[in-house]
C-alpha cells in the first residue's frame, strides 16, 4: 500500500482493518525487495542530521517483512554510536538492552530478537539523543499506527514527559 492509499483511506476503516491491509500487502514483498529496502533506508537514515550527531539511538530490530533495520543498526554501531533496542515485558512494556552486534541478538517471544546482556530499565530510552519507532503506517500529520499492543504508545508518553535536552 503506498503513502497515497493511507492518505485517502476512509476515516470509517478501522485501525484493525487498516491493519490488516497494511499487513497483506507487506507480505506480498519478496525477500530480495525487503534486503534492498534495507539498505536503501540505512543509506537514508545515516545521513539523517539527527542520527549524525546522535551518540545514543533507540531502535529496534526489524522482522519478517517490516522495513529492514538490520544495516541502520550496523552502521550506527560501527560509527561508535550506542545502540539500545527493545525487550518486550509480559504487560507490553518496553525494557532495552545495549545492541552489540548480530551476534548478541536472541529469539524472543512473538518472534522478535532482542540483545542479550544487561537491561537497562524501561527508561533507558530518555537517554537516547534519537528514537526510531517501528509503524505500519504514518499519516500526513504524523499520526503513528503501530501493531496495536501500546508498548510504543508507552515510549512515545515517555519521550513526551522527559524535559527536552
Amino acid at each position: 500500500m503506498t503513502p497515497a492509499h493511507f492518505e485517502k483511506t476512509p476515516a470509517h476503516v478501522g485501525k484493525p482493518s487498516l491493519r490488516r491491509q497494511l499487513l497483506a500487502a507487506r507480505a506480498l514483498l519478496s525477500t530480495e525487495d525487503v534486503a534492498a529496502a534495507a539498505t536503501v533506508l540505512a543509506g537514508h537514515a545515516v545521513a539523517l542530521p539527527e542520527l549524525a550527531r546522535a551518540h545514543t539511538v533507540a531502535a529496534y530490530v526489524s522482522v519478517g517483512r517490516e522495513p529492514g533495520t538490520r544495516p541502520l543498526l550496523d552502521a550506527l554501531r560501527a560509527r561508535g554510536v550506542r545502540v539500545l533496542l527493545p525487550v518486550l515485558l509480559p504487560d507490553n512494556d518496553l525494557d532495552w538492552g545495549a545492541y552489540r552486534g548480530a551476534d548478541s541478538l536472541v529469539p524472543a517471544g512473538r518472534g522478535l530478537l532482542e540483545p542479550d546482556g544487561a537491561r537497562l530499565g524501561v527508561h533507558a530510552v530518555l537517554e537516547a539523543d534519537a528514537v526510531l519507532l517501528p509503524g505500519l503506517a504514518v499519516d500526513g500529520q504524523g499520526m503513528r499506527l503501530g501493531r496495536g499492543g501500546g508498548s510504543y504508545d508507552r515510549v512515545l508518553a515517555r519521550l513526551a514527559g522527559a524535559a527536552p535536552g
